[in-house]
């Protein structure tokens, strides 16, 4: 599956670093298309704004969703992409800071696939990196589209 796409949704710098070096770290190959804010996401997503012309039946193995992000947040994404035929089975893995339970219980309500809070200490988030990729990317079967 290294060709399948990662979409990181992801609007700090830093937490963007890390969970690319997580990856890369953890020999995960697979190319990664990073959106920093919701807005983008869902341009990529649906081929629009400066993804217009993109194949949008070419879904990303795996959505890394945040929660917290200008423009358009994470739940509200995630609402979008379940309401369309075309994305309601991309896989959606919101992976978050927020420890507040409505945030956990709203998530799951709009369709997440799973529900990941980032480890603090990095190599808790490598190892975090690792059990996501070696799940999404080598266990877990894509429906079709």
């Amino acid at each position: 599956m290294a060709n399948k796409v990662i979409l990181l949704v992801e609007d700090n710098p830093d937490d963007e670093v890390l969970t690319l070096h997580a990856l890369e770290m953890n020999h995960i190959g697979n190319k990664v298309v990073v959106a920093r804010d919701g807005a983008e996401a869902l341009d990529y997503l649906f081929g629009q704004g400066e993804y217009a012309g993109r194949n949008v039946n070419e879904l990303p193995a795996v959505v890394l969703l945040d929660l917290n992000m200008p423009k358009v947040d994470g739940l509200e994404v995630l609402r979008q992409i379940r309401a369309d035929p075309r994305t309601r089975r991309q896989p959606v893995v919101i992976l978050t800071t927020s420890k507040e339970e409505q945030d956990l219980i709203a998530s799951y309500d709009l369709g997440a696939n799973s529900y990941v809070r980032k480890p603090v200490n990095f190599d808790q988030f490598t190892e975090a990196a690792r059990n996501l990729g070696m799940y999404w990317l080598l266990l877990n079967e894509l429906a079709p589209i």
